[in-house]
């Protein structure tokens, strides 16, 4: 009998690929998988193969795990690929992001998504994503990708135009994340709740949110949620996070009638409301916590040597399941058992007042036919209008990787909601030019010439 073969590319992402692993071997159809392990340092490599091996032990696992620096050979007969890396890491290319806006008078909270930030991300990251693809045609044609790369629409956007035969999805967890948050606001119990969710990535919508009452009906908690937080008893404090509450997202359902999926630190640059020059009372008001990214990735730099070290002198590695979707993807696929997810995907047919094209963020029938996005319709035409606004710079700056074109660069940056509302236009061509010359080595080389 064939054992599936899971493949990580960024395998030096030791806790994520520990969550992802600790997942896939509580399902009994994936407990024989074999994992190839790829990374391009050999030493992060290393420390995830010890801690794969030990979680593997500790679960009964009977697969082989494999480690590789060669990208082509570990995808060499996957059954699924998944993808979690971050092109020039933290330093040097996270810390430019950050300092060359600031310097400009752009402030940011995470910047991997929108943004001058999210828009060099992108261009560093597309090139390498567009290799994986290059590459699972040749040696795993058959595969299916599970995409955790930010920033995801433009990741996406950009694999499934250029190689549209490759089986993708990109996978976040804000969907059923934000979900289990706003239970928690309201002290109810996270599985008693039904909801439908649609938009685009790190700004999709709960269109129903419903709960399971004693009786077994469904009624909405979107009164229950409005009423808490204009009673000041939501939200509840962050308990992962004091500097990241969630003010600016209650503050928006409050004015759209609509709760988003993406925390309040993201969509405080996603919009032209919360972040401007001398307005310290609107950061205040509504908790917006500047420079967010870099300070997280400093601590998860210094948690992470401690971690190593527990799990390397642990006998065994227990994990619980997460709320991940790769685990379910894989099993319905493997197994033929029917499961649902939120993947980002082409927008064919799918939402009707989102550009053909897009890559939008949907429920998804997974089974042994593979991901099926299902159709929405029509969204709100307010929320469709705040989403096209993101959408536009994801447009112009696929445009510009796919046709190789630096002009549209500056224009995804113009159409940006919140660089528009910050700095004037020879502002922003001048900001985009420095992010250019700083990231030189990290960015496609057509942009030089």
């Amino acid at each position: 009998m064939k054992h599936p073969k899971i493949t990580f590319i960024g395998a030096g992402s030791t806790i994520f690929v520990k969550n992802i692993l600790g997942d896939v071997f509580h399902k009994p159809a994936l407990k024989s998988a074999n994992i190839a392990l790829m990374d391009i340092d050999p030493v992060r490599l290393e420390e995830s193969q010890i801690v794969v091996g030990k979680l593997m032990e500790s679960a009964g696992a009977t697969g082989q795990i494999d480690c590789y620096t060669d990208q082509k050979a570990a995808l060499d007969g996957a059954d699924f690929v998944v993808v979690a890396f971050q092109i020039g890491g933290y330093e040097p290319c996270t810390v430019t992001d950050f300092e060359v806006c600031k310097k400009h008078g752009l402030e940011q909270t995470i910047a991997d998504t929108l943004g001058p930030g999210g828009i060099m991300r992108s261009l560093r990251t597309i090139p390498h994503l567009w290799q994986i693809c290059e590459d699972m045609t040749d040696v795993c044609p058959n595969a299916t990708m599970l995409n955790y790369v930010n920033p995801m629409a433009m990741n996406t956007w950009a694999m499934y135009e250029k190689y549209p035969h490759i089986k993708q999805v990109g996978l976040c967890h804000s969907v059923q994340g934000t979900a289990e948050e706003l239970a928690r606001d309201l002290e109810i119990d996270y599985n008693d709740l039904r909801y439908t969710c649609a938009g685009i990535n790190h700004m999709a919508y709960y269109l129903t949110l419903e709960q399971k009452d004693a009786d077994g009906n469904y009624r909405s908690i979107y009164p229950d949620l409005l009423a808490a937080y204009e009673m000041g008893q939501a939200p509840k404090p962050n308990p992962h996070n004091a500097r990241c509450q969630n003010v600016v997202r209650y503050e928006m359902f409050k004015k759209l009638g609509y709760f988003v999926t993406e925390s309040s630190e993201h969509f405080a640059e996603y919009t032209p409301y919360f972040i401007k020059p001398n307005r310290p009372d609107l950061i205040e008001r509504y908790q917006v916590p500047l420079d967010e990214y870099p300070k997280r990735c400093v601590e998860q730099i210094a948690s992470w040597k401690q971690d190593l070290e527990e799990y390397k002198n642990a006998d065994r590695i227990d994990i619980k399941e997460s709320h991940e979707y790769a685990s379910t993807i894989m099993n319905a696929i493997w197994t033929n058992t029917p499961s649902v997810i939120y993947g980002n995907v082409k927008n064919e047919g799918l939402i009707d007042n989102l550009p053909a094209g897009c890559c939008v963020e949907v429920a998804c029938l997974v089974d042994a036919n593979g991901i099926q996005p299902t159709a929405v319709g029509s969204l709100p035409s307010h929320l469709a209008a705040l989403m096209q606004t993101n959408i536009n710079v994801q447009t112009l700056l696929t445009e510009a990787i796919l046709t190789e074109n630096r002009e549209r660069i500056y224009h995804a940056a113009m159409l940006d909601p919140h660089t528009a509302a910050v700095l004037g236009i020879e502002e922003i061509y001048a900001l985009v030019d420095e992010l250019i010359d700083a990231h030189q080595g990290w960015l496609p080389e057509w942009i030089y010439q």
